[in-house]
């Protein structure tokens, strides 16, 4: 039996803790939730601070939800993975590809277990929907020639719909693998585009994806493969309490997201049996980093109406070190190629007027150029000396092109 901390909540934080609740877990402490989840949820009162959740013995783990997201929270949850705390976090908390990576090299650090809350990869249909693409690329099955996502929403806002993005974009990538490039199409107005916004993904398959926004008549996702021989259709509605169905039968459908996010939590806790090898593996943060960046990158492709391709890059503390020093580096030889030309300038013009002190100081810049590049160049050692080392966690993720 797992107690649980909430930190703020949401309606997809709100059915894990409705699972937790279901098999036994007890919500031991909440802050920062209204009155009425907590009402909902069968809790009398919250705590004052969230500084209580830092230690393991007020909870076992921490949800932490979306819902009145600020920037103290946002510390909070900083806090929370430097202290190494097991987190549940919802997606997205912040749409930012830079605080997702933060959070992503600190958990590195302190070994903090991140689980994002995207348990729609779990469900059978998509594991089965996979199967069938990987199956027409061997040759086993009709070739598959596109696969289509219709996303219905009621509130199709920037705000709604890039965060609604960074969620199924996940699936997109538990589906169809890494994409390579990203396309959009839109309304050239920037405020009409997100209505009817489509983005196109395309990878190493060659299998073209496309996302796109509608009306929502119903709102939930419809998922359609289609390949040379038939076209395969899976319905997930918003509804928790509706099923999934695959060409309109429910057989198999029967899925609990509040469930598979906790049996993820426990798969990270080290409780949960070993997944099947053939089943798609549970999401890690750094799933939930690359899917967020994704939908980061829908604006700039947008304004510049074109194609960004994707490179894939590893962020880690080493990374981020080399890359400083790589522009660290270059800016220090823009300097001496200043220093050179002013010195030079400076020492004729002393010279000239016989000042004898000044143009002996500016003699001297040859050595203190050397000693600043001697200094660069002495930084250079901080990792080994650190023992940092590159960390691994997945293959490398989507880095938009600039």
């Amino acid at each position: 039996m797992l107690r649980i901390g909430l930190l703020g909540c949401d309606a997809r934080l709100e059915e894990v803790a409705r699972a937790a609740s279901r098999r036994g877990d007890r919500i031991v402490a909440a802050h920062d939730v209204s009155a009425e989840t907590l009402k909902a949820l069968g809790l009398v009162t919250e705590i004052a601070s969230w500084e209580p959740l830092l230690d393991a013995a007020t909870c076992d783990a921490v949800l932490v939800g979306a819902d009145g997201w600020n920037t103290a929270r946002a510390e909070a949850v900083r806090t929370l993975v430097q202290a190494g705390r097991p987190l549940v976090l919802s997606q997205p908390l912040e749409l930012s590809m830079l605080w997702a990576y933060e959070l992503d090299m600190i958990r590195r650090d302190t070994g903090s277990r991140l689980v994002p809350c995207l348990p729609d990869r779990l469900h059978p249909f998509v594991t089965r929907l996979r199967g069938r693409i990987e199956a027409s690329l061997a040759g086993v099955d009709a070739a598959a020639e596109s696969l289509h996502f219709e996303r219905r929403m009621t509130d199709r806002s920037k705000a709604a719909v890039l965060a609604q993005l960074s969620r199924d974009a996940d699936l997109v990538r538990a589906i169809a693998g890494d994409p390579a490039r990203l396309s959009t199409l839109g309304a050239s107005e920037a405020e009409a585009a997100w209505p009817t916004l489509a983005v196109g993904f395309t990878g190493a398959t060659q299998l073209p994806v496309r996302w796109q926004v509608a009306p929502a008549g119903e709102p939930g996702l419809s998922i359609r493969l289609q390949s040379a021989a038939e076209s395969v259709t899976i319905e997930a509605p918003d509804e928790s309490s509706r099923d999934w169905t695959w060409n309109g039968s429910a057989d198999g459908g029967g899925f609990d997201r509040g469930a598979a996010t906790l049996a993820a939590l426990d798969a990270a806790l080290g409780h949960g049996s070993p997944r099947d090898p053939e089943v798609i593996p549970t999401a890690s943060w750094s799933d939930a980093a690359r899917a967020i960046e994704l939908a980061e990158t829908v604006p700039r492709s947008l304004a510049r109406g074109r194609s960004i391709d994707l490179h894939r890059e590893e962020f880690t503390e080493l990374g981020t070190f080399k890359g400083t020093m790589a522009s660290l580096g270059c800016g220090l030889i823009m300097v001496a190629l200043v220093v050179v030309i002013v010195a030079t300038l400076v020492a004729g013009v002393a010279r000239e007027f016989g000042w004898a002190a000044a143009g002996g100081l500016v003699d001297t810049w040859p050595i203190i150029v050397l000693l600043v590049l001697g200094l660069f160049l002495a930084l250079q050692i901080i990792p080994f000396l650190l023992g940092t080392k590159d960390g691994d966690d997945g293959p490398p993720g989507p880095v938009p092109e600039t």
